[in-house]
């Protein structure tokens, strides 16, 4: 069989090791050709190709990004399933491996819906698709996410401020949580959970009370009970999302000016999603690559791969897609109890 591999959506830390091992499996164990389509659904559609032998993914799986590229491309703004066959008509391709988030996949499952020979790879750091215990990218984005809050947690220490850090995680407080537990947040604000102003002064004037340089952390996609959407200045992607963020620096002066203490906001952005991945994410982005593989074979279209407990299972896009995986109410309970 000839496949084509692309990336599509955000950037995460594994993508490059899921192309490795597909293509290593791929060619060494059943004998495919593999090529790649340059800018996700963008290069499939244009088309814009590359070979991808043993040569081109050498020694790819500890580097960051990806060696296809990516773009939030909708392939239906492109001539949708008909453009897609043609492409892969004209070109010998048997099959596409998506890898992809929530607004990539939706779109791998309407070709697959239309005939289009098409299986998915999760992929997100927000954590946040159904069907999957665990994401690659995840693991990384709180390892840095965390680390950068241990640095900020320093110079508020020096200064006496209240640090307020904004992370990733789009509608859903995963990253937000982890990393927040991690660092020892004083305050965990997260899109799952409305939360009132008062409440967040009162975590931070409590941790200021017992000596502390208070810690908030807020996800992006967080709203105070006064707000009826998530802050969010920068329109719409292409796949008609809310380019979400800047909700830290909306808070930290309400904070400031309602406890009086000093208040720095940071938004860790996109330094969560680059780099090097961890070394759960290069594992579990390389049992992905390989699972696939497998999926193909068997020509099962409309599916992805995915992660339950410790193994990896098939699953229908149908089921991974539409209801976004949030952060349960007795996950968050449980942490807000150390809060203040």
């Amino acid at each position: 069989m000839k496949i084509g591999i692309l990336t599509s959506g955000g950037d995460a830390p594994g993508l490059n090791a899921v192309i490795r091992a597909a293509v290593l499996k791929g060619t060494r164990v059943h004998g495919h050709e593999f090529v790649g389509f340059i800018g996700g659904y963008k290069g499939l559609c244009e088309p814009n190709i590359m070979p991808l032998t043993r040569h081109e993914v050498k020694g790819i799986s500890q580097k960051g990004g990806t060696i296809l590229g990516t773009s939030r491309t909708n392939p239906f703004e492109f001539g949708g399933v008909d453009r897609v066959n043609q492409v892969l008509a004209e070109h010998n391709i048997d099959a596409i491996i998506a890898i992809g988030g929530e607004g990539s996949l939706a779109a791998a499952k309407e070709l697959s819906d239309n005939g289009v020979p098409i299986v998915g790879v999760p992929k997100t750091v927000d954590n946040d698709l159904n069907g999957t215990d665990f994401t690659f990218g995840f693991d990384t984005a709180i390892s840095i996410a965390t680390e950068a809050m241990d640095r900020l947690r320093t110079t508020g220490d020096s200064h006496s401020r209240c640090m307020v850090a904004e992370v990733m995680g789009r509608h859903v407080g995963w990253i937000a949580l982890h990393s927040g537990m991690a660092a020892g947040a004083h305050a965990i604000l997260i899109p799952e959970r409305k939360t009132t102003m008062d409440e967040i002064v009162r975590w931070v004037q409590s941790a200021s009370d017992r000596g502390r340089a208070p810690l908030v952390v807020v996800a992006e996609g967080f709203s105070l009970d006064t707000m009826d959407d998530a802050h969010s200045e920068r329109g719409l992607d292409a796949f008609g999302r809310p380019r979400l963020g800047g909700i830290g620096e909306l808070l930290a002066p309400m904070i400031e000016e309602a406890t009086g203490i000093e208040t720095r906001a940071t938004t860790l952005g996109h330094i969560q999603r680059g780099g090097t991945p961890s070394a759960f994410d290069r594992v579990l982005a390389t049992r992905f690559g390989m699972s696939v593989i497998n999926m193909v074979n068997d020509h099962q279209w409309g599916h992805m791969v995915a992660l339950r407990g410790t193994e990896i299972v098939r699953v229908d896009f149908i089921d991974a897609l539409g209801d976004l995986k949030t952060v349960p109410a007795d996950r968050y309970e449980a942490a807000a109890m150390l809060f203040g």
